[in-house]
């Protein structure tokens, strides 16, 4: 007997088969109304006329002194195609980086981009695109994360972009660092309907691993110090040196320019001597009077110097804390224990779902009691959910002795979303004490760790894996372990002192150094600004007066900056701080989140008016990142879900008998 089927049978089969495989078969063609996900992609120059690359180059002037950079960078765009451009480009920049000015050079007509309002901006920017105005348009992703727009650059012709960025260097472990990003690497930012928001710069194209930027790029670094310079290194590029004294010098690159611009430039340096060194910078603008405070720690660290210490650990003990991240927790803690001395004291704050204390207030540190604690600690197993505020708001309400140096250690992955009440705890309740965030798992919540640590005005630190934990330990307890002046101050003797940034001051450390930055007003003839704080001897104060101080036209817009960087650790800010961080950029020409630069060419380009073509400049994958950081396209289709799948298989093994039985009906 053969097998037959009706033809209309077969029909309703097939017919079956495909309304299954519609859903995929409309991704597949680009017509799902699913969300597109927004991905870097790889680039495809697919039409010749147009120069895909039209940023030639990028030039880097940096110069440094003594803790301040003032860096220019100059963009070189060139269209080599055929058709008029409209290029964006994606760059890095410094976290700290206050951005204060840029301009436009196209021909021999320069001009000077204006700050303006985010949003009116990017509407003077579309209008002149528009109209084929040649103009620039620089805006803020992240405070790491700038975009560069170029509209209606002719065939032929090239745009000139400049920007200035003034910043302070951050001292790790009494190592000075100055960082150029080179590259922004690939980010996945979520779904489609982030398109119009800031995320919707990810989306950026790349070059394949290994294929050098398209785009030249050059650094120059002068670095001076009123300190003498000791341990100056650039770990990630070949550089040459030439010095001129011990207390200056000058850094430029000794690589191909092509294949530098795919990784930061990292240079580090010291500034050290034998004792407590502190400096009075000043500068008046706009009517204000700023001022800049400054204390580095000695080169050497004498036990009997350091004021006494009082630890306040605060241990995650959660179900995801269970191995390593608690055994690594116990050993950071037993280190920082076995440094302690007689006159220092400690406690421990246990939490998950509820919190239990060592003690009702800090412990002397005796052999007694940290046997105490030890035994403790290995009692603690992981388990439950990780309650953070409570405990928080338990350890910052805890007496603390006086003259005493006060540390916070938060020990913790982070896996909570409460982020924001954290943040605002912290700021409001720190005092006089510190607060260092130690992270510890596979997938640390780093976004906490970083911001408790800038409210906490002090540091972060993460272990992702049980090989790097007992160097992290060891590197952590040595960063804390000296504090050298405590219970900071700030005054002024006939001088009014106001907004102060940070509004209250970390210790100095062994291995960090303290940076104040203020306003003043009613200054006397002989008005002098104290710097007094607690050592293991007493008290004691440096006193400089304003008249005698040195000069520096960056601290407006640096104060303006530190202004800022407090105001943005908060995620979900206020409307009164949207409206400030506004007006610091209006008000000192800073690009911020809520500002950009815009300039624009009022002369019509010459030429035929053929309409521009959009292109966003691809950037090289960063050194040792693999092709597999990124799409192949930048729409790319979402897997099939497994009943799809079933249904192509179905109708891939039906088609075969169907097809012999429609060859023997043909034949018949």
């Amino acid at each position: 007997m053969s097998w037959q089927i009706p033809r209309p049978g077969w029909l309703r089969y097939v017919l079956a088969i495909l309304a299954l495989l519609a859903p995929g078969v409309g991704s597949a063609l680009g017509t799902d109304d699913r969300p597109t996900p927004q991905s870097p992609h790889f680039q495809l120059s697919d039409d010749s006329d147009v120069d895909h690359f039209p940023l030639k180059e990028t030039r880097v002037t940096a110069e440094i002194n003594g803790v301040i950079a003032g860096v220019h960078v100059h963009q070189r765009y060139r269209n080599e195609g055929t058709r008029p451009l409209n290029a964006q480009y994606i760059f890095p920049g410094s976290t700290g980086a206050a951005v204060n000015a840029m301009a436009m050079t196209i021909g021999d007509r320069r001009i000077r981009a204006q700050i303006k309002e985010k949003e009116q901006a990017n509407k003077m920017f579309e209008a002149a695109k528009a109209a084929g105005q040649t103009a620039s348009l620089l805006a803020q992703k992240r405070p790491n994360v700038f975009s560069m727009d170029v509209a209606n650059i002719a065939p032929g012709s090239e745009v000139e972009v400049e920007l200035d960025y003034t910043e302070f260097l951050r001292a790790v472990d009494t190592e000075y660092e100055f960082v150029y990003p080179g590259v922004v690497g690939p980010r996945y930012g979520g779904g489609g309907e982030a398109t119009n928001l800031p995320t919707a710069w990810v989306s950026n194209p790349y070059r394949h691993a290994g294929e050098s930027g398209p785009a030249a790029f050059d650094i120059s670094v002068t670095l001076n110090s009123p300190l003498p310079l000791h341990d100056v290194q650039c770990a990630t590029h070949k550089i040459l040196t030439r010095w001129n004294g011990a207390q200056s010098g000058t850094i430029s690159l000794d690589e191909p320019r092509r294949s530098a611009g795919n990784r930061d430039f990292v240079l580090r340096y010291r500034l050290r001597d034998n004792a407590i060194v502190s400096g009075l910078t000043r500068f008046s603008a706009g009517g204000e009077n700023y001022f800049m405070l400054q204390a580095e720690p000695p080169r050497r660290v004498v036990a009997a110097e350091l004021p006494a210490r009082d630890y306040m650990f605060l241990l995650d003990v959660s179900g995801s804390m269970r191995g390593f991240p608690l055994d690594t927790a116990r050993t950071l803690i037993d280190k920082l224990l076995a440094s302690l001395q007689a006159r220092d004291r400690f406690n421990i704050l246990f939490f998950s779902g509820d919190s239990t204390v060592l003690a009702p207030q800090s412990l002397a540190a005796t052999p007694e009691n940290i046997a105490r604690a030890q035994q403790m600690l290995q009692q603690v197993s992981g388990g439950g959910g990780t309650e953070l505020l409570p405990a928080l708001q338990k350890a910052l309400a805890m007496p603390v002795a006086e003259g005493t140096s006060r540390s916070l250690v938060l020990i913790t992955d982070g896996y909570v979303d409460v982020e924001a009440s954290a943040f605002k705890l912290v700021d409001d309740n720190l005092g006089s004490s510190n607060l260092y965030a130690f992270g510890i798992g596979s997938s640390v919540n780093r976004f906490l760790m970083e911001g408790l640590a800038r409210v906490g005005r002090a540091e972060s630190f993460v272990v992702t894996n049980e090989q790097d934990a007992a160097r992290e330990a060891e590197r952590f307890r040595d960063y804390v372990a000296a504090p050298l002046l405590t219970h900071i101050s700030v005054t002024g003797t006939g001088v009014e002192i106001y907004d102060s940034e940070p509004r209250t001051q970390p210790d100095l450390l062994a291995r960090r150094p303290v940076l104040v930055l203020g306003k003043y007003r009613n200054a006397g003839s002989h008005a002098t600004i104290e710097l007094s704080g607690v050592t293991g001897t007493g008290r004691q104060a440096w006193s400089f007066a304003l008249a005698d101080s040195s000069r520096d036209a960056t601290l407006p817009i640096l104060w303006a900056r530190k202004r800022l960087e407090r105001l943005y650790v908060f995620p979900n800010a206020s409307q009164d701080a949207r409206a400030e961080i506004l007006a610091l950029g209006l008000k000192y020409s800073l690009l911020t989140s809520a500002t950009s630069f815009m300039g624009v060419d009022e002369k019509l380009p010459t030429g035929d008016g053929a309409s521009a073509a959009d292109v966003k400049q691809p950037l090289p994958l960063p050194a040792g990142v693999s092709n597999s950081a990124v799409g192949e396209s930048l729409t790319p289709a979402p897997e099939p879900d497994w009943l799809v799948l079933v249904a192509w298989c179905a109708l891939l093994l039906g088609l075969r008998p169907m097809r012999k039985l429609y060859r023997s009906e043909a034949g018949g």
